[in-house]
């Protein structure tokens, strides 16, 4: 058995060791130091270049049964702020924030659960297919680690990406597309308490666009959100520049694209009617995937799950993840649920029973795939 109290000791090593997005090189560090006491290599690959960051994607290979296909695990190092300084309290098996900042658990939830599930596999001698375990940097800022890696050197034709939500056997199958928004309004500076009538308020312009936008939860599968408003200098100036920040998602492609249009369009229309100009900057950040249950990855899972006597159940997630980077590169990937609860914000916690589970379902999942393959 996978001991809960052992995982909760590796986890909270792991949460102690600051690594907000870009700043990963010490937490990979301890888990290259972690695969190399089991005897796996790891070796970094170059997306510190390519993410602007201190650390690289944490690439490990670990042979297994002949004639099984090569499965990806995945898990992401960095967290998001406020992130250092973490202190896990720790009540039997389940760990807290201390409440000045997150726990941490997304996601090094998932990667105590790999690691614990390569002990256990090892240790004990378990049938298992040849794997590609990934350790990716700087997810929670875009995907950034995952869209860097080199998709011609992996060998992976599934991938489990232990990142999801708390409840054991919950599949996240689906994730949307996204689109990032960055725009900068133009305004007329002039002094507020001389001359206002010379200036054009471009935070007035920005407001008047973002009163027109449809915001929230649009329907069951489409959201969009403005997040980041910076404009102006001080308060007796007419700003001359505000910039303004959000983002779209959804299941359906076609709805992605009306919401975009809609959003460009109402700012490019506040700005003309103030005979200025709004720059629109739109990146699209991940494509959305829905793999089907009939899929060999989610039939493995489902059938391990069911083994354990647990109750598989599958989603539809509302965020992005590094499976959106890994089917959009031709490996079917889904999420499975690691045991964290209130994530992302200080109030985070994860029961160790839960990781626990989470890891004798992965590793159920790896020895389903070694046997059926013999």
């Amino acid at each position: 058995m996978i001991d809960p109290h052992a995982m909760a000791q590796e986890f909270c090593e792991l949460v102690r060791v600051d690594s907000p997005s870009l700043r990963e090189s010490e937490v990979n560090a301890l888990i290259h130091d972690r695969l190399a006491e089991m005897g796996i290599e790891a070796r970094a690959d170059d997306a510190a270049a390519t993410v602007g960051g201190n650390a690289s994607n944490l690439i490990a290979r670990v042979p297994g049964v002949s004639g099984a296909p090569t499965v990806l695990l995945n898990a992401h190092t960095d967290t998001v702020e406020p992130g250092c300084g973490i202190c896990p309290q720790i009540e039997d098996t389940v760990i807290r924030s201390s409440g000045t900042t997150v726990l941490g658990a997304d996601d090094k939830a998932g990667c105590a659960i790999i690691l614990a599930t390569l002990r256990h596999l090892l240790d004990k001698g378990l049938p298992h297919p040849p794997l590609e375990v990934i350790f990716t940097v700087a997810e929670e800022i875009g995907l950034c680690g995952a869209q860097a890696l080199d998709y011609g050197a992996l060998e992976a034709s599934m991938g489990y990406v232990l990142d999801g939500g708390r409840t054991m056997g919950v599949i996240t199958h689906a994730a949307p597309s996204a689109y990032k928004f960055e725009w900068s309004v133009r305004g007329i500076a002039a002094h507020a308490g001389v001359c206002p009538e010379r200036g054009l308020n471009s935070i007035k312009v920005a407001a008047e666009a973002i009163a027109e936008l449809p915001l929230g939860r649009l329907d069951f599968e489409t959201t969009a959100n403005i997040g980041v408003i910076r404009g102006g200098e001080a308060t007796n100036i007419v700003p001359e520049l505000t910039v303004v920040r959000g983002e779209a998602r959804s299941h359906s492609d076609e709805k992605l694209e009306a919401q975009r249009e809609l959003m460009v369009r109402a700012f490019e229309e506040a700005a003309a009617r103030h005979e200025t100009t709004a720059e629109a900057s739109v990146t699209s950040t991940y494509r959305s995937f829905d793999v089907a249950r009939d899929e060999q990855v989610l039939d493995y899972a489902w059938r391990a799950c069911e083994r354990l006597g647990f109750d598989p159940q599958m989603e539809r997630g509302g965020g992005g993840s590094d499976a959106n980077v890994f089917n959009e590169h031709g490996i079917p990937s889904i999420i499975l649920a690691t045991g964290p609860a209130e994530v992302h914000t200080v109030n985070e916690w994860v029961d160790a029973q839960r990781m626990a589970e989470s890891a004798r379902w992965l590793t159920e999942t790896l020895v389903l795939i070694a046997e059926e393959a013999q």
